[in-house]
């Protein structure tokens, strides 16, 4: 059979306040494309298919849309399990019934590990789990479960003992493999190596298909990461190519099948005047911005005409007032603010126009001379 490795969709995520439903829903819908032309037997989601646990009820639907579309619509039985930035609970509702629809999910983990079976393939679910989760699973083994690796190692060695190795089995699982390279949108990952394992706890599977990590890599030649549909930083993953893998269980080949994306993810680096000529792509004009200015500060006058050019820049940086080589950042969030916020918006002109931040007692003044504007304004 043939099966299709995806996951972190991370539905419900804002990036720098900015709504990417759209997006998300472009690559929902690219997937079901692929599905259809490689003639997917079944579909694995490894995990965050939402960026929290509580999203918006528009991020609801949109899943909601994906797997009606991936079960019903295109007739593929869907897998899916809970990772860390998932409400597992929330998650699994339902799932007992959903399973008669095609649509099997593992919110948390239990015991035995939830499996669905092929006809020459099981597979096994295996959700993000912290270790008191696995030490009330398996009591027995709860003096050698001292951290990740040793959790991990429990439930993996509970599955080895039974698998049918007249099969195929394929883990899903959600899951920091030390040494795999991270992205800056990985945030849990960022943080440290609490949680990390080695890639031996995963030994005995024909093939792990793991989520977690946003970049697209193999760990060995039996361990990949599917990687995020469509970048979510800047910096390393914006170079990445975003994809999903395709597995045959008939001879365990592999196939990486690029995503597009519907805005391209750059960032754009130079002096003010280079970059309003707009001397790049559509792809790349269109597409999600970072600005980095070399020769001036960034404020709202800067913006505005940059926002000319570049209409979805989420992210920009420019010169400081106070460190001519250093770089002050704005995001789209802090762009919202400083449009309501007229103290900012002076802030920001003074470092702009003037080259220099404005002190305490010249805001004063300004805002003085503000509110009397709007109060003769209502008159």
């Amino acid at each position: 059979m043939k099966l299709l490795h995806t996951s972190d969709w991370h539905l419900g995520m804002l990036i720098n306040g900015v709504d990417i439903s759209e997006d998300q829903r472009f690559f929902i819908s690219r997937i079901r494309e692929i599905v259809r032309e490689e003639k997917i037997d079944a579909v694995l989601i490894a995990g965050d298919v939402f960026d929290r646990a509580n999203v918006s009820g528009d991020a609801i639907k949109l899943y909601d849309d994906a797997v009606t579309g991936l079960c019903a619509e295109e007739g593929v039985p869907t897998v899916i399990i809970a990772g860390n930035h998932d409400g597992a609970e929330r998650l699994a509702q339902c799932s007992r019934l959903l399973a008669g629809s095609g649509l099997h999910i593992a919110g948390s983990l239990q015991r035995p590990v939830q499996k669905v079976v092929f006809d020459d393939t099981d597979i096994y679910l295996l959700p993000w789990a912290d270790t008191t989760k696995v030490r009330y699973l398996f009591p027995e083994k709860a003096a050698e479960i001292t951290g990740a690796e040793s959790a991990y190692g429990v439930i993996c060695n509970s599955i080895r003992e039974t698998m049918d190795r007249t099969k195929r089995n394929i883990l899903v699982s959600h899951a920091f493999i030390v040494d795999a390279e991270t992205s800056v949108s990985d945030r849990a990952a960022e943080i440290g190596f609490a949680s990390a394992v080695s890639a031996g706890v995963f030994e005995g599977f024909d093939y792990v298909a793991l989520g977690h990590i946003h970049k697209p890599q193999d760990i060995t030649e039996t361990i990949r990461y599917s990687g995020t549909p469509m970048p979510y930083s800047f910096g390393k993953e914006e170079k990445q190519e975003k994809s999903v893998t395709i597995i045959d269980t008939a001879d365990m080949s592999r196939q990486t099948v690029p995503i597009p994306l519907l805005h391209e993810r750059n960032t754009l680096r130079g002096e003010l005047d280079e970059l309003l000529q707009g001397d790049v792509p559509e792809t790349i004009k269109n597409g999600f911005v970072r600005i980095e200015l070399t020769d001036r500060f960034l404020g709202t006058e800067t913006m505005m005409a940059l926002r000319q050019v570049y209409p979805n820049i989420l992210e920009g940086r420019g010169l400081t007032y106070d460190e001519g080589t250093a770089k002050a950042t704005l995001t789209a969030e802090d762009l919202k603010r400083l449009g309501s916020d007229p103290a900012a918006i002076f802030r920001s002109f003074c470092a702009d126009v003037i080259g220099t931040e404005p002190d305490e007692k010249q805001v004063g003044i300004f805002m003085k001379a503000f509110k009397n504007e709007g109060e003769e304004g209502l008159q």
